[in-house]
């Protein structure tokens, strides 16, 4: 099974994502995943699961994932690639472990791993490449995993984020436009987390940021230009679960918005650029708290949509693997902003694991497959 570019081996993409809920039985048992180790009780987890059940226990990433992954398989043709697409999550089914097993059993050798994360740091990087060589212990062996890297600046990502925004920006009536704000937001993570994300031989970490601030930057300019309305903008932080003891990247949303409409903002514009669908993190920490906070404080606000399966990012994961089988190398890719296309391996010790490492494969650090 190989699409014949230059003498290439590779048998199959896997799309790596984290995984949700399908109903209010699910819910518990899917905290249980996402917590393990951690000792928390299930009280303690119907309780942090009432989001969920607010959803009547559905999680949208699985349909989203479903249908992201149907159009995908319909759009690597396109590129000349002829390669089967699997799916695997981290803390629920599909699970790692069964996809891999699939796949060996269907005679898949080496895949390219797609992971619905596309900025660095260790929960959106290093920790899927943990799972991915706790799976392949689990089951024995399995194929040779590489990974396709961040693609937080590829134009197929960010160009429905520019676009999305000055609709947004354009929507607004024209004494709300000028006094508006951009609000770009991303999942917070410990900030020890993120001074190392990138952390490798001459990388000196703190990528987290940097790369969404370099999206912001490009994102806002491209609103600019598109609208002819010049806003100030802001990252902030949202869906923060640590303990209070612990530093996280601040500031909050929901604060940032109180002091937004304390300082006589019209408007706030929120573009979740941190997350590649519309799954939990957006619809109940945006949709549901900070429009509730937004509205509390009396300050209109537009949450902008994500990419989703808009046909660009479908696209870009065709160009993404396309790149690959071609041996194009970072300097030469597609990428808007200031910052060049990641390389094609973690480097030995990139976004590392803080408090448990854990062998891991796709990185110049892998640990052969058992």
């Amino acid at each position: 099974m190989t699409d014949g570019a230059k003498g290439t081996d590779v048998d199959a993409l896997l799309v790596v994502s984290f995984g949700g809920p399908e109903g209010p039985d699910d819910v518990v048992p899917f905290l249980q995943n996402v917590t393990r180790g951690r000792g928390i009780p299930d009280e303690r987890l119907r309780e942090v699961g009432q989001h969920y059940f607010h959803f009547d226990g559905v999680s949208p990433i699985n349909g989203q994932n479903r249908e992201f992954i149907a159009a995908v398989r319909d759009e690597l043709p396109r590129h000349g690639i002829e390669l089967p697409v699997y799916w695997g999550n981290r803390n629920w089914t599909p699970f790692l472990a069964d996809t891999l097993r699939q796949m060996r059993a269907d005679g898949v050798h080496r895949v390219l791993a797609f992971f619905t994360s596309a900025y660095s740091s260790y929960s959106g990087c290093r920790q899927y490449r943990e799972n991915l060589a706790a799976a392949l212990t689990e089951i024995g062996g399995g194929p040779r995993i590489e990974r396709l890297g961040p693609y937080f600046n590829h134009p197929g990502f960010v160009e429905p984020f520019a676009d999305a925004a000055s609709d947004a920006v354009r929507g607004l009536d024209e004494a709300t436009r000028s006094g508006a704000r951009l609000v770009f937001t991303t999942h917070s993570i410990p900030v020890a987390m993120a001074d190392s994300s990138g952390a490798g031989t001459g990388l000196p970490g703190g990528a987290y940021v940097q790369q969404h601030r370099d999206v912001a930057t490009w994102v806002a300019a491209a609103v600019a230009e598109r609208t002819g309305c010049h806003l100030e903008w802001d990252l902030v932080y949202q869906s923060r679960s640590g303990p209070p003891h612990i530093p996280w990247l601040e500031p909050d949303i929901d604060e940032h918005l109180r002091g937004l409409a304390a300082s006589g903002c019209t408007a706030a514009v929120v573009i979740p650029i941190g997350f590649v669908s519309d799954h939990m993190e957006v619809l109940w920490d945006l949709d549901t708290q900070a429009r509730a906070t937004a509205d509390e404080v009396g300050l209109p606000m537009v949450r902008v949509a994500t990419p989703g399966s808009d046909p660009r990012t479908v696209a870009m994961v065709g160009e993404l693997v396309r790149e690959r089988l071609d041996g194009v190398p970072p300097p030469e890719r597609r990428r808007v902003g200031g910052l060049p296309a990641s390389p094609d391996r973690c480097a030995a010790g990139c976004c590392p694991n803080l408090r448990d490492p854990h062998p891991a494969v796709a990185g110049s650090d892998a640990t052969p497959a058992p």
